[in-house]
């Protein structure tokens, strides 16, 4: 199945913008009229260069932004979140161009009362990078369901996608946006304690990597609860009880709780501008 995409202007293809970028290039997705990427240095718009693809970069051409959203179906901002409204500001956007953000902290407000166009925002995460990611859309007040539906397929393009109402949308971006984090740091520190019990820094990173790759596709693939696959391991006074009871008494619940409430906060601050 081919997904059909209007002409794309990616302005800022850094790590996340990259990422989208590599999506796009599938052949199972067919972008009419091109896509146009922008970078500010000739370094990093040379590592984004590929068929298909006219890469620009700002040090050389400094109006580049410009020519890249020039007939533009969708423009999507991959710049840091301080620098979307002075990006939007410098902008002649087509009329009928969808605008997308990635950017946490920004909302569709703040990006309509710069452009007249329709505003989506976004939340990928970075697992995008190799087609999995999962990304969470909200819709400004000016996008039509035709309009989100094709901010939907864009990032389909890269894993999967919720829909969910702007309220939520910093929500989502402590559980699934920061999510890896989580999970990076969690693979960090058993692996930290696999050393610590004698394994080398390579055994230990098979075990604990492995460990992870396996029992997320197992849950994947059995349809059961995370619930249910924890108690099939947890032997009644066996050892993983005893560790398990361990975990629960340092209260995770409470800890992942504190830990989101902090990054919520944080994308409220920057909402405001702070």
């Amino acid at each position: 199945m081919t997904t059909n995409l209007p002409s794309i202007a990616i302005i800022g293809a850094g790590a996340m913008g990259g990422a989208i970028l590599q999506g796009l290039l599938d052949p199972s997705v067919s972008v009419s009229g091109g896509i146009r990427v922008t970078n500010r240095t000739d370094a990093k718009a040379a590592l984004v260069a590929a068929d298909g693809v006219e890469s620009i970069a700002l040090e050389s051409e400094p109006d580049g932004n410009q020519r890249a959203v020039r007939g533009a179906g969708i423009v999507l901002l991959g710049v840091k979140p301080a620098m979307i409204v002075d990006t939007l500001r410098g902008l002649t956007l087509d009329p009928g161009a969808l605008v997308i953000s990635v950017a946490a902290g920004i909302t569709t407000a703040t990006m309509e009362a710069e452009v007249d166009n329709a505003v989506l925002r976004a939340m990928p995460n970075t697992p995008a990078k190799i087609g999995k990611g999962v990304t969470g859309i909200a819709a400004g007040s000016r996008a039509t369901p035709s309009q989100v539906a094709l901010g939907v397929a864009l990032f389909e393009t890269v894993g999967t996608v919720v829909e969910i109402p702007e309220s939520q949308i910093d929500a989502l971006s402590t559980i699934s946006g920061s999510g890896p984090a989580y999970v990076f740091y969690l693979v960090e520190e058993l692996t930290r304690t696999a050393v610590n019990l004698g394994f080398t820094p390579e055994q230990a990173a098979v075990l604990v990597q492995g460990t992870f790759a396996g029992s997320v596709d197992l849950l994947l693939a059995s349809g059961t609860s995370p619930e249910s696959l924890r108690a099939q391991v947890t032997s009644p006074k066996g050892t993983t009880e005893r560790a398990i009871c361990v975990l629960q008494s340092a209260d995770l619940s409470g800890l992942f709780d504190r830990a989101t409430a902090a990054a919520l906060a944080r994308a409220r601050e920057m909402a405001a501008g702070a």
